[in-house]
């Protein structure tokens, strides 16, 4: 039990801490930026493992954070040479500089636990064994440290330069006419996705880092315009997903990092599907709406424009609708209905009249004083 605890710990703080970057990446338009700092971090790895020759050391993570955000730089240098989009260079870069990590660690590499298959899947039901100890105490599992570090660091630079980066994710141009280096706070940002997704590769691997980037504040956007409930919804949903993939995983015996990528998911899934303005079904309601009201003023109009007319008998008249309006008789019974039970209109003996409320209505379509 204690073990199972521990592994749904480092999950959630894992999942909090790639959710948060991950909404300024995902407001930024930038979020498969994350799939390529994740692979290519790996080239700095094995550069910094060839002068130290120690998988453990430190200098790794500084060397992986620094390969991020030279990933970063190269990408945006071919995007700003107007000859290559951003898409597309990202496209050129990441599989360069991973290829190159693929090919030294199985040319040089390969006596050594740096293996391509644990970085991009990683498995989080071994974590809790590599432990931390200092002064012969048993700490608990390295992961959790290391991921609870970033993390705090994380929000630390989220809570010191909260307004610089909304202002820059929103209007870089401003941003630099207030002197805020939009610039130097994009490559920052980068460096904390680098630093982030190094420390979970032992974890939960890069593939999963990704998912956990990209998904949660995808489906928080689907949910809010506010920066701020934002970034509340993007850590809840990646603390949900950290449970419940844990939850599945052991109940079926599957991959813990499997299972959470999968929940990421199906909690987008449901945002999108569910979310009150954005979701799919709540568009589908409002075309069926849209659809309604047009007919209704398509409806009003026709009154309005023939009532006053003598041939008022014969356009006004329920019976006649269908024809001059060309819809269906069941489609025009119902708008018919529709319209008067809002008011729009009454009907006497078969011959439809507009209320004051349905002149008011035409007035508000056509744009001028009341009718």
């Amino acid at each position: 039990m204690e073990l199972f605890t521990e592994i749904i710990l480092i999950a959630i703080v894992t999942a909090v801490a790639c959710a948060l970057p991950g909404v300024f990446l995902v407001l930024r338009r930038m979020a498969m930026i994350s799939d390529a700092i994740t692979h290519t971090v790996l080239l700095g790895i094995v550069l910094a493992f060839f002068v130290v020759r120690d998988i453990t050391s430190p200098v790794l993570v500084v060397a992986a954070a620094g390969a991020g955000v030279a990933t970063v730089v190269l990408t945006e240098l071919l995007s700003r040479s107007n000859r290559v989009r951003e898409d597309a260079a990202i496209g050129l870069v990441f599989p360069l500089l991973f290829s190159i990590a693929v090919i030294l660690i199985a040319q040089y590499a390969g006596r050594i636990h740096l293996d391509v298959d644990a970085v991009l899947l990683g498995e989080l039901a071994f974590a809790p064994l590599d432990r931390f100890e200092f002064a012969g105490n048993d700490l608990g599992p390295r992961s959790l440290w290391l991921m609870s570090g970033i993390l705090m660091v994380s929000l630390a630079l989220l809570i010191t330069f909260y307004k610089e980066l909304k202002l820059a994710t929103f209007d870089a141009a401003l941003a630099a006419a207030f002197g805020f280096a939009p610039a130097a706070l994009h490559y920052g940002l980068m460096s904390v996705v680098s630093l982030t997704a190094v420390g979970a590769f032992n974890a939960v691997g890069s593939v999963l880092v990704v998912a956990l980037m990209v998904a949660p504040p995808a489906a928080a956007y689907l949910l809010t315009d506010r920066l701020p409930h934002m970034l509340a919804l993007s850590a809840l949903f990646g603390a949900l997903a950290a449970i419940l993939g844990c939850w599945v995983a052991f109940a079926l015996n599957a991959s813990i990092a499997g299972a959470m990528a999968v929940m990421t998911g199906l909690i987008f899934c449901l945002a999108w599907m569910f979310a009150p303005q954005r979701g799919l079904l709540a568009q589908v309601v409002w075309r069926v709406r849209q659809r309604w009201e047009f007919a209704q003023a398509m409806l009003a109009v026709h009154l309005l424009h023939h009532q006053a007319t003598v041939q008022a008998v014969v356009e006004c008249q329920a019976a006649h609708l269908s024809e001059h309006l060309n819809w269906p008789p069941a489609f025009t019974e119902q708008v018919v209905r529709r319209a008067e039970q809002r008011g729009l209109l009454v009907q006497q003996n078969g011959m439809l009249t507009l209320t004051d409320q349905g002149r008011r209505f035409v007035a508000t379509i056509l744009g001028g004083d009341e009718l």
